[in-house]
């Protein structure tokens, strides 16, 4: 039988003289059962150097199916590297490839061979579930997936091992550890564009598949930690990355399109929000929504009803939905008429304690900065905050302060709360002898009904007397005139009790 393309360097490893010497040296010095790893170097060479020793892959298979202790452990993954390096070898070499003018018994060869790598691919897709071999198993896999492509395929036709690759993300996401999917992510999702497109498919695949091993909410968390891998997405060809195997010749083929590769992460996220994620899972999905997630979607409206159950539910995962919901307003035209009535509510007894108040500040800011807003609607939410500044701690009551001290700038009209012109002799003998009722309804749920603008903001005189005194100094802030443009919010936030002292020098720039 005629040998492979490529035998004659291979002979270059290691001459027959040399490994027969070996051999004999071997069963001369009875050493043949205490050097296991010699054996699997002495069969790996003998494969490489004749088509007569190819059975020696059988025998190679079941020493690395053979783990049942710690010395077979380590013998079986010996013996799993060298599989791959013949595999690797005979691929290279065309070994498993047909061609032309090839004899019956060139042509079974040939069969066989491919047989025995279907072996080895279902091998490590099982080592791939083990901690002690996981790691090698992926490198290993993923450079048989390579030279697969490079020499199995026909070379003027893009071919990427769409299944095996599949079989790897399961095995990933269905068994593997957080230690194995940290590894694909870093050194394989993350750097090459077409893994990352055939990834984000498989994934959409598996999710949708009506058979699992694991729970949906095991398998919600695996496949969140890879989907959620990426802290920027590619906007153009030049952030997509280089691709892991030979790229195809067609400019339009899908794996080289920027648009096509977000379509399949846009399915893969769907996919996995469609398995109906728990309570603890759903903020996970919300604390990267605008930044992680919504930059893959082509068509972000398809988040809609996410976005709306979960702004809908209360509590911390309404705070965290805000400015996903607010996206779909700003950018997608989402009608969402009771939009501020929903963020009104939330200001309760609790969000001035909460652990999202920087992040509910900043989206607050945000989404009262329009000069377009009611000023009614405005004076109900400075007012129902400055309220609840009179339970709140010193951290949050000198991040408010100044946020109330910029809306003031922004909408001018509310200032009426601040200073409010008595215009008659009658009103202000009522003021003297019988004070004011403040008409502020605080148990009102339509910020468009509270009557906060006839109201005043006693309850910032109030915290001018607070019992830490650099809360006061910076309560004065708004007694006084305002020549300050704004404040920078940055300054203020994340703040604990600890680091409040320093903020009073803020009060006096």
């Amino acid at each position: 039988m005629p040998g492979p393309t490529g035998e004659e360097p291979l002979k270059r490893k290691r001459s027959k003289t040399s490994a027969k010497a070996n051999k004999r040296t071997k069963v001369e010095s009875g050493d043949e059962d205490d050097n296991p790893h010699a054996d699997i170097l002495l069969l790996e060479s003998e494969i490489l150097e004749s088509k007569k020793s190819y059975n020696n892959i059988t025998t190679l298979l079941q020493l690395a199916q053979n783990d049942d202790d710690d010395d077979d452990v380590d013998s079986a993954l010996f013996a799993t590297v060298s599989l791959g390096r013949v595999f690797l070898r005979l691929l290279a070499s065309g070994s498993l490839t047909r061609r032309s003018g090839q004899s019956e018994k060139e042509i079974v060869v040939v069969h066989w061979l491919k047989d025995r790598l279907g072996d080895y691919k279902k091998l490590l897709i099982g080592a791939l579930a083990e901690d002690a071999s996981a790691s090698a198993a992926l490198t290993l896999a993923m450079r048989i997936l390579k030279a697969e492509s490079q020499h199995l395929n026909d070379k003027t036709e893009y071919n990427f091992p769409k299944a095996f690759l599949r079989e790897i993300v399961e095995v990933l996401v269905q068994s593997g550890s957080e230690d194995v999917r940290q590894e694909f992510c870093e050194k394989f999702l993350g750097e090459y564009a077409d893994v990352r497109f055939y990834t984000f498919k498989a994934l959409k695949d598996i999710l949708s598949a009506d058979s699992r091993d694991l729970t949906d909410d095991e398998l919600f968390d695996n496949v969140f930690d890879m989907l959620s891998f990426f802290d920027e997405v590619p906007d153009s060809t030049e952030d997509r990355g280089e691709f892991y195997v030979d790229p195809p010749k067609k400019k339009s083929h899908p794996v080289t399109s920027i648009n096509q590769q977000k379509k399949q992460a846009q399915e893969a996220w769907l996919a996995l929000l469609n398995l109906g994620p728990n309570r603890d899972q759903r903020k996970k999905v919300l604390q990267i929504m605008t930044r992680s997630i919504t930059p893959w979607f082509s068509k972000p409206e398809l988040l809609m009803d996410f976005l709306t159950d979960s702004y809908n539910s209360g509590g911390a995962t309404s705070l965290l939905a805000l400015s996903g919901v607010f996206y779909l307003i700003q950018e997608r035209n989402l009608d969402y008429p009771s939009f501020y009535l929903k963020l009104y509510s939330l200001l309760d007894a609790d969000i001035l304690h909460s652990k999202h108040r920087s992040r509910f500040l900043r989206l607050l800011d945000t989404f009262l900065a329009s000069t377009h807003l009611p000023a009614a609607l405005v004076a109900s939410f400075i007012k129902r905050l400055t309220r609840l500044c009179l339970n709140a701690p010193p951290a949050a009551i000198v991040a408010v302060i100044p946020w109330i001290y910029n809306l003031f700038q922004k909408h001018p009209l509310c200032t009426f709360m601040m200073h409010r012109v008595v215009r008659t002799s009658e009103e202000k003998e009522n003021l003297e002898n019988e004070g004011m009722a403040d008409p502020f309804i605080a148990d009102e749920e339509d910020p468009m009904e509270t009557r906060a603008i006839d109201s005043c903001l006693w309850e910032v005189v109030q915290l001018q007397s607070h019992y830490h005194p650099n809360v006061a100094t910076i309560a004065k802030i708004i007694s006084e005139q305002f020549t300050k443009q704004a404040y920078n919010l940055e300054d203020f936030l994340d703040h604990s009790y600890s680091s409040v002292g320093p903020m009073c020098r803020y009060s006096t720039y």
